[in-house]
């Protein structure tokens, strides 16, 4: 009986130590690519809305392929399913690595659908696996999700310039989600069926008719149109009120590695709350503040970044906690994170060229930002509802 113990801890370490792994994979093989984008669109002669092109890719791809994903998983089960994504990952790195521009595309599609299914599956998993620990897990990997974000936009470009060029350091990207792959392997062995019962499909159907559903949708959906605005077009902002393209740079980085931060902190919080309605109206606040302080007082644009890296990354966290606080049960979980991650990542998808075409018709940021204050405030409303302690129906 004894043996047992330190086996059944081991397996469980090996299973956080996947999902960390394979957390790693879904924003660094996506936004990885953003420091080379130049060099790229140089190579093969694109256009800006083409070189733009790039960035939607996935984010339509995550919209379009995330309600597949809770099916997917009940009929192969969770963990082959994210073995499959890292797969998806690893296999859009090679294509788009390819002298081609139109691998380039393919393969960016690739990889955003096997991010969907990771962004998907991850909430329920920990949902049916760490039940008692959503908000600190959910915290974790939103922190390592977060670092190696950082750590990719740091590597790449110094990569390309030892003379990998920018299609060996897209290429380097693969090592993350191959040591996924690598750790994941011993989940294989532990697979659960996936269900075909009615109660599954009940559970995809039944989500887009809660109240309770679509509030957690909306403020998860808000939180990612406004972070891709900002993380899309923040250089240009800051350019365009006298910053240089190497400042820009560097506080576009603190961005990111602002956004890891909430990790830490967050799932502390939470422990001592009874429901989280206060915490995620204050966080959207945040991120309002933060596009008005561009907006006013351009020269403290250190601080608005640590603001809103702060605010939409406890705001993400919260989203994806709420997917698991607010379902019922495992499959409920993943039918509702589709859902969120569905709407999100569509509503962020339009988000990006839409502030663009409003700043080509404004001459400048202001309306942008203005826009952005106000839809943080929207996500704030939507929060406190969100927020509130109790589960979806049926």
């Amino acid at each position: 009986m004894s043996s047992d113990i330190p086996s059944t801890r081991r397996q469980t370490l090996f299973l956080i130590a996947g999902i960390l792994l394979i957390a790693t994979s879904l924003r660094v093989t996506f936004t990885g690519a953003a420091p080379l984008l130049d060099s790229i669109r140089a190579d093969y002669g694109l256009s800006t809305a083409w070189t733009g092109m790039l960035t939607t890719l996935p984010l339509l791809a995550f919209g379009l392929f995330s309600p597949l994903a809770a099916g997917i998983a009940r009929r192969f089960g969770m963990e082959r399913s994210l073995f499959a994504a890292l797969l998806l990952i690893c296999a859009g790195i090679a294509v788009r690595s390819l002298p081609s521009a139109t691998f380039l595309f393919v393969g960016t599609t690739i990889i955003g659908c096997g991010i969907a299914m990771g962004n998907v599956l991850l909430p329920g998993l920990i949902k049916r696996d760490f039940a008692g620990h959503v908000a600190r897990m959910i915290g974790a990997y939103s922190l390592t999700m977060g670092g190696a974000a950082a750590l990719g936009s740091a590597l790449v470009v110094p990569i390309a310039m030892s003379g990998a060029g920018w299609h060996g350091a897209l290429l380097a990207l693969m090592a993350f989600p191959l040591i996924g792959l690598l750790v994941w392997l011993p989940q294989l062995r532990r697979h659960t069926p996936g269900t075909m019962t009615t109660s599954g499909s009940l559970h995809n159907r039944g989500i887009w008719r809660s109240a309770l559903a679509w509030q957690v949708t909306l403020f998860l959906g808000i939180n990612s149109l406004v972070y891709y605005v900002v993380i899309g077009w923040l250089p240009s902002i800051l350019i365009s009120q006298g910053y240089s393209e190497a400042q820009a740079g560097s506080l576009h980085g603190l961005l990111q590695l602002a956004t890891a931060v909430p990790g830490l902190l967050i799932p502390i919080v939470l422990h001592k709350l009874k429901d989280q309605r206060g915490i995620a109206i204050v966080v959207a606040i945040m991120c309002a503040i933060s596009a008005v302080g561009y907006w006013l007082l351009p020269q403290q644009a250190v601080v608005w970044t640590l603001i809103f890296g702060f605010g939409s990354g406890a705001t993400m966290i919260l989203g994806l906690t709420f997917i698991g606080l607010r379902a019922g049960s495992a499959h409920q979980a993943a039918a509702l994170s589709g859902m969120a991650q569905s709407v999100g990542y569509l509503l962020a998808a339009c988000g990006p060229p839409l502030m663009g075409k409003i700043h080509d018709a404004s001459g400048d940021w202001h309306i942008p930002l203005i826009a952005v204050a106000v839809i943080s405030l929207m996500m704030a409303l939507f929060g406190g509802l969100a927020g509130r302690d109790r589960e979806i129906a049926g």
